[in-house]
């Protein structure tokens, strides 16, 4: 997995491509993205960079946060911290601002969100089941029917369809195409659906091979 951007889902629309087709499309905000700390194989076994998202006020920082920023050298407070791997974290520099700007229209991307929360569910809603009939004095409508034999197996199956807690799972949505970058509003258009809720954070992974080299450490 490559280097992997914070950022919010804002909503969907619709545009139209050159032929003229309409065709959904997913607004995120991404960024800018604040490189907060970089680990090195000497130092911590492997390389990576820690990213911080979105400000947040000194008083709702714990001390051990604090201390985490104020070591670094960072006046300013992220609400929410992310570590990427990377192949050479030589090329950032801490303190480094990593915006929408490098992301080019056609790129492939993988995007990571949390999907909506359904809460207790049955399984017509959850499991996709039919149930019973509605008439004909039947008393078995939404209940999910038999769940194993007798005394073989005489035990209900893995992985048998159940009620229970529906969504808020954490999904990957691979292979989705940006169409559209607006870099003075940090927005990124995505061609399909993004998993979550609206304003829920996603992460969005390039897969261009050369996406990490777009990072110049600052001069």
């Amino acid at each position: 997995m490559t280097l992997g951007l914070l950022g919010t889902k804002k909503g969907m629309t619709q545009i139209f491509d050159e032929e003229g087709l309409v065709f959904p499309v997913t607004v995120v905000e991404l960024g800018p993205c604040t490189v907060v700390q970089k680990k090195t194989v000497k130092t911590d076994g492997y390389n990576a960079i820690q990213l911080g998202f979105a400000s947040q006020k000194a008083q709702r920082v714990t001390k051990a946060l604090k201390g985490h920023f104020e070591k670094k050298g960072l006046k300013n407070y992220s609400r929410t911290l992310k570590e990427s791997r990377v192949s050479d974290p030589e090329q950032f520099e801490v303190g480094q601002q990593i915006t929408v700007q490098a992301f080019r229209t056609g790129d492939v991307v993988d995007v990571q969100g949390v999907t909506k929360g359904r809460g207790f569910q049955g399984v017509i809603k959850k499991e996709g089941k039919h149930g019973g009939p509605d008439g004909h004095g039947s008393g078995f409508h939404r209940r999910p029917g038999s769940i194993g034999m007798r005394t073989w197996p005489g035990r209900v199956m893995k992985n048998m369809g159940m009620p229970g807690r529906m969504g808020h799972d954490q999904v990957l949505m691979r292979h989705l195409t940006v169409v559209g970058i607006k870099p003075e509003e940090n927005l990124l258009l995505l061609r399909g659906a993004v998993p979550g809720t609206r304003n829920g954070l996603v992460v969005v992974f390039n897969r261009a091979k050369d996406f990490e080299t777009r990072y110049k450490k600052p001069e």
